[in-house]
């Protein structure tokens, strides 16, 4: 099959910095059988061209993404026929991947694999947000041929606008990160990991405002922050506001190599979101044999409670009270970490491509798009 992706980014050149690493693993699996073109709308500011774990990138670049976009898939098109279409992600990329497929009566998938169903009108995060953008998402959501979410919850928000969809999580790629048996707890001081960008969406104020009570209680815990400072230096004030300096170690970025020793060297990733179609990040520290904590969104609400401990979101008291029953618990901890390592490497990344490889034989056999 010759295959176009619509992505929003996630796919720099250099393989390890700005990148999704999930995204990456997809495309690298598909690339092992088939033809896969990605067409990222704004990896860059300029059009560029470049190969990327198997597959053509095409970079649209800044100015008219959409028509541009479309004009690019259309012109690869004419070179050699795709089969199939389709956006991870929805927005701009739904757009992008239905519109071209109708155009070339080619069959459409739109995986939903973030904030596009939301509207958090406090910090103006969400796809959901104007009249225009919900028009736009029912409009395109129902054109698609097929519709997959990479979390339960998101499915069961799909089905309240009355779409239908398959969950399909975006697995770990064992083969980078290998899998390590749950341990136990070697330090009387817990060690905590929180990986996100620093931004709203991610909330890490409710997070450090439980550390807080964390360490009012008496609980010896360290806690490394891994992230992209986006809110200049607002989480790092908080932290001292807070009086944390002494457990809170932030580390800004870190490439998927760097990660991987401090994932394996933590206790407990806590995670703290209002909104979240995974994180993907909890299939890797499970894969890694940390359990999460964190507020009910994406995995972290769908494991629950066998297999991970949620709270309700902005609830930093529940919150603090869930990582201080796990870290008072050992049984309990290891009980978590392997339940939830069970779920990840189940759904890794050789099963996520084989379910996509799966979905675009069927929609293929159906005719659909012609």
């Amino acid at each position: 099959m010759k295959l176009a992706l619509v992505v929003p980014g996630g796919v720099d050149r250099t393989g390890k910095y700005r990148v999704i690493p999930v995204l990456l693993a997809l495309i690298e699996r598909l690339a092992r059988e088939h033809e896969v073109h990605v067409f990222a709308l704004r990896q860059e500011a300029r059009p560029d061209r470049w190969e990327l774990a198997g597959a053509t990138i095409h970079n649209i670049g800044d100015g008219w993404q959409r028509l541009r976009a479309i004009a690019a898939i259309r012109a690869e098109h004419r070179r050699a026929p795709f089969d199939l279409m389709q956006a991870i992600f929805s927005g701009s990329c739904s757009l992008v991947a239905v519109g071209a497929a109708r155009s070339l009566r080619l069959p459409s998938l739109v995986h939903i694999a973030g904030g596009e169903l939301v509207a958090l009108r406090d910090i103006g995060y969400g796809g959901r947000l104007t009249w225009r953008a919900r028009l736009r998402e029912a409009v395109v959501l129902r054109a698609a041929d097929r519709v997959t979410a990479a979390s339960a919850p998101i499915v069961d928000s799909l089905h309240r606008l009355g779409v239908e969809a398959r969950r399909v999580p975006l697995g770990v790629d064992l083969c980078r990160w290998a899998p390590l048996a749950p341990r136990r707890r070697e330090h009387a001081c817990a060690r905590l990991i929180h990986v996100a960008s620093l931004n709203r969406v991610k909330d890490q104020a409710t997070l450090l405002r439980a550390l807080a009570v964390l360490a009012q209680s008496g609980v010896p815990f360290r806690m490394d922050m891994v992230g992209v400072d986006t809110l200049d230096g607002e989480v790092h004030r908080l932290v001292e506001e807070l009086g944390l300096q002494a457990h809170v170690h932030l580390l800004g970025f870190r490439t998927q190599d760097e990660l991987r020793p401090l994932m394996a060297g933590a206790d407990l990733l806590v995670m703290s979101s209002r909104h979240e179609a995974g994180p993907l990040v909890a299939l890797e520290a499970a894969v890694m044999g940390v359990p999460t904590v964190g507020t009910a969104v994406g995995h972290i609400a769908e494991w629950a409670p066998n297999a991970a401990l949620a709270v309700p979101v902005g609830d930093w008291a529940a919150l603090s009270g869930a990582i201080h029953q796990v870290l008072g618990d050992e049984a309990l901890r290891l009980r978590l970490a392997l339940s939830a390592q069970r779920r990840a490497i189940q759904e890794d990344a050789e099963e996520t491509a084989r379910t996509f490889e799966t979905l675009y034989v069927q929609l293929l056999a159906k005719g659909l798009g012609r």
